[in-house]
This record gives structure tokens, sequence and C-alpha cells, in this order.
């Protein structure tokens, strides 16, 4: 099926005004080298294939999309996964490989069998992910062809290459970086990621690929990303769409040695690694926020007084994925009353009578009413602003949760009804 080629933010050059002033460096990891190149499978002008081969002896471990239409690359990964070792990860943009039949199982499976045979390596080292559009079946001669070519150019300073070649409606590259210790001993946390739209929680939200040098076995680095996902990747939405492509992998290249090697989450040798994971998670969930499609604002909402933590998560998406909310949040209008609908709407408990919904600085509603001296015109002003803060206390438990998201514009219909086309 040809279509023309397909216009979208960031052929077009424009860069969401949300992004960060200046895109990181980030520092080699000993074990790991990658890069990009063109391979032609939908986008001109631009790279669209990733490669990254790791040395022998790395770890891995992953989460990936719970959607019941996963695609190919999903299923393969799934099945890859259990034996916690990587040696190449191959990611394409431009076809997602989705709802493909049997023909995106068969270019799964040629794409690994090339990738083991050139590496050197077993067939379940090797990782896949594929996004962009859903149904068309992906060319993957092309990736085939490719692969000798761009293993030659892959290198330790490879990041913002590979960053660059995963991005479909993106309009900046993501990349983050943090280091931390284990007994003394320096370790670093690389990661990318890709996502604009179709951003959901599911297990995660879209593409990221994190990698350290520590040491770790797969079961503690599966526990420990797990966790690391469930307070960023899946605490952002920008559409309230979860893709058929979710993956979020982390690879432990085992250059830096630790002994004894940590076998237990609750190890206290790993709350510093535990936490530049969680800072490089949380890292790259922010940029898929700020790069959200069509977005001009950058959102967090705060629960306090839910019934429990899953309660006041809930709660927070009821908000942030209400297209009403965000539509107001994009016109910068204050109208606080659909805050008061979302959380009626959510489904979990909540005390109209002590409901209280700042935004910003400013507390608008005590008592079951707004306040009678509440001046909307500060928080106009407010709202005209790029960052904005919810805070809402629905007033009958201890829960409390964090989510964050976009406005909703009309850029983002624009990009989305030309995404094909």
């Amino acid at each position: 099926m040809k279509r023309p080629r397909r216009r979208n933010n960031h052929v077009a050059g424009q860069v969401s005004p949300l992004a960060p002033g200046r895109t990181p460096d980030l520092p080699p990891i000993d074990g790991v080298r990658l890069g990009a190149l063109a391979s032609g499978l939908r986008y001109r002008g631009r790279t669209d294939l990733m490669l990254a081969e790791f040395d022998p002896g790395t770890r891995v471990a992953g989460v990936l999309t719970k959607s019941l239409t996963a695609a190919a690359p999903i299923e393969w990964c799934r099945e890859a996964l259990s034996g916690g070792q990587a040696r190449g990860l191959i990611v394409n943009s431009g076809n997602a490989n989705a709802f493909t039949g049997s023909a995106g199982v068969g270019a799964v499976a040629k794409t690994v069998d090339a990738a083991a045979a050139l590496i050197g390596c077993e067939r379940d080292q090797i990782f896949v992910s594929s996004t962009g559009v859903i149904g068309e079946p992906l060319p993957q001669e092309k990736i085939v062809e490719s692969l000798p070519g761009l293993r030659g150019r892959i290198s330790a300073d490879g990041w913002d290459e590979a960053a660059r070649a995963i991005m479909t409606t993106d309009t900046f590259p993501k990349l983050a970086a943090r280091s931390a210790t284990i007994d003394g001993r320096s370790v670093k946390v690389n990661g990318i990621a890709k996502g604009s739209g179709m951003i959901a929680p599911d297990m995660a939200t879209m593409l990221a690929y994190v990698v350290t040098d520590a040491t770790l076995p797969a079961p503690l680095m599966q526990a420990m990303l797990k966790s690391s996902v469930d307070r960023s990747f899946n605490a952002i939405t920008v559409d309230s769409d979860t893709s058929t492509s979710d993956t979020v992998l982390l690879f432990a290249t085992g250059k830096v040695s630790v002994e004894p090697v940590p076998t237990e989450f609750s190890d206290r040798r790993l709350k510093g690694f535990r936490a530049a994971l969680d800072a490089v998670c949380l890292d790259l969930a922010h940029q898929i926020v700020r790069d959200g499609e069509g977005a001009s604002k950058f959102v967090s909402i705060n629960v306090t007084g839910a019934a429990s933590k899953r309660a006041a998560r809930r709660i927070g998406f009821a908000i942030a994925n209400s297209p009403l909310v965000k539509t107001a949040i994009a016109g910068g209008d204050p109208n606080w009353g659909r805050i008061v609908m979302a959380v009626g709407k959510a489904g979990e408990k909540a005390d109209r009578d002590k409901l209280r919904i700042k935004i910003g600085q400013t507390l608008i509603t005590e008592g079951g009413m707004v306040r009678p001296d509440y001046d909307e015109a500060p928080v106009a002003d407010y709202m005209r602003g790029q960052d904005i803060t919810f805070e809402v206390d629905v007033g009958v438990g201890r829960g409390r949760a964090t989510v964050w998201t976009c406005d909703l514009t009309h850029g983002y219909i624009e990009i989305n009804a030309d995404y094909r086309s």
C-alpha cells in the first residue's frame, strides 16, 4: 500500500516549546557500542535504524506492554527475556510491525537470525523493537541488508545517534544520564527513549532503553526496573492511548564488579544505584510528556487524601486524561470546575465537602465550595505559563500519587490527522 510521504512535526523541523534547553552528552559505558543509519524503511533524509551491541556477559531485564494487540517484537522480547542475557538490540522507526500476522513474526525471526549470525551469539540474546505505523508489513529485508554496514559504524559514543534514529513524531531526542556508587565503586546509568503520541501507562510508555556498567543479576534488575517504571513511565499520559509496542529494557554490562554481587532489592549498597535508575527513568518520562504531540504546557497533578496510592493514581489520571481539563489548560483557562468533574468520575472515594483544589499556589476550593476570597486573576496569569501544577486533596485517607501530562491543542489534531499521509 503506497502512500504519499507523511508530514510530521519532526520533518517540519518544529521543536516542542517544552524541549530541554540542551541535549545532554552521555558518557561512554564500557561494554556497549551503538550506532544508527538510514535504511529507507519509511522516512527520507533521516536515520531510522539503530543497533546496540553488548559485550558477552551482559544481563537484561524488561517490562512490556499489556496491550492485547501487542506487536510481534513484543512477543519475541517477552520470550527472550527469560534467558536474562543480551548481546544485541535492534530498533527501527517508521513501522511498528504490529497487527501484521505471521508476516510480522517472520520479519522478527529474520532480523534476529541475521543479527545473531553477525554478532556471533544465541538468538535469544537479540532484542528487537519497532515503532511507527500499525498494520503495514515491515520490509525486514532493508533491515537485514543494513545490519553489516550499521555494525561497522557503532561506537561507545553513539548515544545521540541512537536516540535520533528511534524518533517518530518526536521533535527532539530523549537522553538522560546519572552516576552512582555501589560499595564505593562508581557506576554509570545511561538511557534513551522515544515517545510523543499514543502515550498512556500500561507497564511503560513507548520505547526506552537503559544501560549500566554495574554487575547485577537479571532477577534483581527486573525488580528494580519494575519499581522505577511504576513511578515514572507508568505515571505519565499524553492522550490516554496505550501503544502496541511499549517497551522498557535495562541492560547491565557487568564491567564494574561488585563483591559480593547484590541479589536483594533491599541491599543497602544499592540505595544510590536505585536512585540513579529512578532519576533516569523519570527524566526520560518527563521528556516524553514535554514532547507530547502539539503540547505547549507541562502539567504535574499531585493527588493526596485518597483511600490508597492506587486510588490516588486513578484520580490523577482521571484529571490528566480529561479532554475538558486538557483543553482548558491549553487555553490558559483556570476552569477548576472541570477538575471537580474529573475527581467525581474517577470511581474512587472522595469527600465532596472536603475536596481542596490548588492551582499553583492558590487554594480555590474548601468546605465543598469555592473559597469566598478566591480571585481568579492571578490564577489566570499563572495558567499562561508553561509549567502548571494542580494539587487535589480528596479528604478520605492518606493515599497520594503524582502523575504528569500535557495540554491538548490543535497541534495534536493536525499531527494525527496527517500521520499516514
